[in-house]
């Protein structure tokens, strides 16, 4: 299942009628962030954020672990701290019921893992799975990092490899090698818990996690609200292994025409950069890295920490918001 097209999403919420002023609200939607932040007080905030997607793996288990991962992740991105969970379900009554019992051990195991209890939930009888969760976590104020905090002279650093919307398609249609599918399972489990937390310490800017508007359809959602040109060194985003050539086989997701369509010409790529790559970078992840944008030193530091990836750089406003080099 892939998310609507961003660009319809964003012509539906700029219809919204504006809500009343309230100066708790740390973050909203207007800057298409990872979660929405309220303060409840001088020195805590709520951090909370929903998702939730049809199976990329015929693994019951495994897909309900990522899918809690996926939805912790953008906790994470706010370098908040996850607390308690709700469980959004939609399965197909006339099924096997022990198929839903195993999702739903997967998401739980991993939310007790990350020090997360799922209070409960809500189920719905659909001819389609899909599973995931809605997270509630806290930070304090002050600590908040957003995605509109990029400054020039940041490093952007990326805490994961891409490529696992064309590596899930490539697994539906049987295209996909074991090792390949290990790669892919690796890193949508891995979660952003120790990331979040070294990019604290260090002092981060600004901070996005990388889902299905993939690297470029999330970066200039950063660079938009930051008002700066991010500069992306092809050559040096992380891929997973046997992308390049799944996706040349035509592994492409929906989503590849529609982050495309999101960012328009607000992003240019330099001409020597191949289709293949430029399809990796609008490619959606699911549970992906988190993009980070911190002080050179700092990036320097957070890169050989985490075993992330220094991609490229902050600077100030160009003509257009993402630059790929």
């Amino acid at each position: 299942m892939a998310k609507l097209a961003p660009r319809d999403l964003a012509q539906v919420l700029s219809k919204l009628p504006s809500q009343p002023a309230n100066e708790n609200v740390i973050v909203g939607f207007e800057t298409a962030d990872d979660a929405g932040v309220f303060r409840l007080g001088d020195d805590v905030a709520l951090v909370q954020t929903v998702d939730f997607f049809t199976p990329i793996t015929d693994d019951p288990v495994a897909y309900g672990r990522i899918a809690a991962i996926n939805s912790l992740n953008d906790v994470y991105a706010m370098g908040g701290k996850p607390l308690t969970a709700l469980a959004v379900a939609c399965y197909p009554q006339k099924e096997d019921l022990s198929v839903l019992g195993e999702i739903l051990r997967g998401g739980q195991a991993a939310m007790n893992e990350a020090g997360v209890h799922v209070l409960g939930g809500h189920t719905v009888d659909d001819a389609e799975i899909k599973f995931g969760y809605a997270v509630t976590g806290i930070v304090a104020p002050d600590k908040v990092v957003t995605n509109a905090g990029a400054q020039p002279g940041d490093f952007l650093v990326l805490t994961k490899p891409i490529g696992t919307g064309a590596i899930s398609t490539a697994i539906k249609k049987g295209a996909a090698s074991p090792e390949v599918i290990q790669a892919a399972m690796d890193v949508m489990t891995r979660s952003a818990a120790v990331a979040s937390e070294a990019m604290q310490k260090l002092g981060a800017h600004a901070c996005t996690d990388i889902t299905g508007f993939g690297l470029l359809g999330h970066a200039y959602e950063m660079a938009r609200a930051s008002k700066v040109t991010l500069v992306i060194k092809s050559q040096r985003v992380p891929l997973l292994p046997g992308v390049l050539e799944l996706i040349k086989a035509g592994m492409l997701t929906r989503g590849d025409k529609n982050n495309r369509d999101y960012v328009g010409d607000t992003v240019e790529i330099d001409r020597q950069i191949s289709p293949e790559i430029g399809s990796a970078l609008f490619d959606p992840q699911t549970a992906g890295g988190l993009l980070i944008s911190l002080p050179k030193s700092s990036a320097e530091i957070l890169s050989q920490t985490i075993n992330a990836t220094i991609i490229g750089e902050v600077r100030q406003f160009e003509d257009r918001l993402i630059r790929v080099i």
